[in-house]
């Protein structure tokens, strides 16, 4: 051993010299995930057929369905083979949400579920469409997320997509800022350059419409197989990510498009197909600790034509949702004013389950208790984000977290970090 060895502040000195580059490529591009609420859900509505009512209406048919085919907490236990202890405390709140939020995040389809119109005929329903968000806005019936999405950069579609993109931001664009909630999703995305491309429009409409620099952001939405696995075998979907520069809010997973594209017969593209696993693990990891969120896809079936098909329907669709939560996966879309119903039931339900190990496994944190469950700080985080996530979405209430857990929410955003 050395007699005389030297400090280890020298050391140290000649690692963080070392790591310099590293620490600030972490530090930029991978800083955490967000503790601010996310939606629960995405609900497309083809612009052809979208008006000012577009959210009333889905919530009164939800309603209607549920009053029709499930009028009671026994009647929708029933209908999704669930523990009438489960759906009790989640169905009033459930009913209460549709009452008086039952879409949390708008999308008015200019793509696939509206399809290739003459440009004179799109530009109608673009100001129609404009006109009614910003008359939900003044009713207080607009989402707290809503926007379009337009045709994707591909040669073919890349002008109408431009061309509706920016008359899009133009009539929302005010006092150097956008709406709050205001969302813009880039479909079928094939390479890093659409993404890249993405952010030179962006910055193109801040300047021409006088916003502020990062004011436009964007979903990327991961429908191709391209997106998932580059011609050089990397995941493209990760260099997607940071090449968005900070814009980009969520990966959106597309599941008929990505199924199509990988030859799955139409028979089963479905959001729990092997194939819809893998691209989505593929997707988180690709958005872990980016700040970047993550949304599943849907499903297409929306039978409510007797009592039977109801509940085959709300069965199938809240196992997804469910099977999703279980995958650390909290959002997803929704194609009927029948999944409202599913879509709420199996979050309330998943949230309100995680609810009291949440509670008492964070008050031994904190108190260092040991308990049955040694927890690490890791394990301390998502146990927070979940009371959380459980609280912004309606399922629990603050109250009652604080009751059993002692914890309120700043403490919670707290231990998030």
């Amino acid at each position: 051993m050395t007699e005389n060895p030297p400090p280890v502040e020298s050391l140290l000195t000649t690692l963080d010299s070392t790591l310099a580059d590293a620490d600030s490529f972490l530090a930029q591009h991978y800083p955490g995930d967000r503790v601010d609420r996310q939606p629960v859900h995405t609900v497309y509505v083809p612009a052809d057929r979208f008006s000012a009512d577009a959210v009333s209406q889905w919530g009164a048919e939800a309603r209607r369905l549920l009053d029709t085919f499930a009028p009671d907490v026994g009647s929708l236990a029933r209908a999704v083979d669930a523990p009438e202890d489960e759906v009790a405390p989640a169905y009033e709140a459930m009913r209460t949400k549709l009452e008086h939020e039952p879409v949390e995040d708008l999308r008015v389809d200019f793509e696939d579920g509206y399809g290739r119109r003459p440009d004179d005929v799109e530009d109608k329903h673009l100001s129609a469409a404009i006109a009614g968000l910003k008359a939900m806005a003044d009713s207080g019936t607009r989402p707290p997320w809503f926007g379009i999405r337009f045709k994707c950069f591909e040669a073919p579609t890349r002008e109408r997509g431009v061309r509706t993109l920016a008359q899009f931001v133009e009539g929302f664009a005010e006092a150097r800022a956008l709406p709050d909630g205001f969302t813009l999703t880039l479909p079928k995305v094939t390479s890093v350059d659409q993404v890249e491309a993405m952010v030179t429009a962006a910055e193109w409409l801040e300047a021409t419409y006088e916003l502020d620099s990062g004011a436009v952001g964007f979903e990327i939405q991961v429908e191709t197989a391209q997106a998932i696995l580059g011609a050089d075998g990397a995941a493209t979907v990760a260099a997607m990510v940071h090449a968005a520069r900070g814009r980009a809010t969520s990966l959106h997973y597309g599941t008929f498009d990505y199924s199509a594209g990988l030859g799955i017969a139409a028979a089963h593209q479905r959001a729990d197909h092997p194939a819809a696993d893998h691209a989505k693990f593929v997707m988180q990891l690709a958005a872990a600790q980016t700040g970047v969120r993550m949304s599943d896809g849907s499903t297409n079936v929306i039978r409510f034509g007797s009592a039977e098909d109801a509940a085959a329907t709300w069965r199938l669709h809240a196992g997804l949702v469910d099977r999703a939560l279980v995958r650390g996966i909290y959002q997803g879309w929704d194609m009927h004013p029948g999944h409202l119903v599913s879509r709420y039931l199996a979050t309330y339900r998943f949230f309100r389950r995680a609810m009291p190990d949440a509670c008492a496994r964070l008050k031994s944190y904190v108190a260092k208790v040991e308990g049955d469950v040694m927890d690490e700080p890791a394990s301390a985080r998502m146990l927070s984000h979940a009371l959380l996530r459980g609280m912004q979405c309606g399922a629990v209430s603050s109250a009652e977290v604080q009751a059993i857990s002692g914890l309120d929410e700043d403490a919670l955003v707290a231990l998030t970090r």
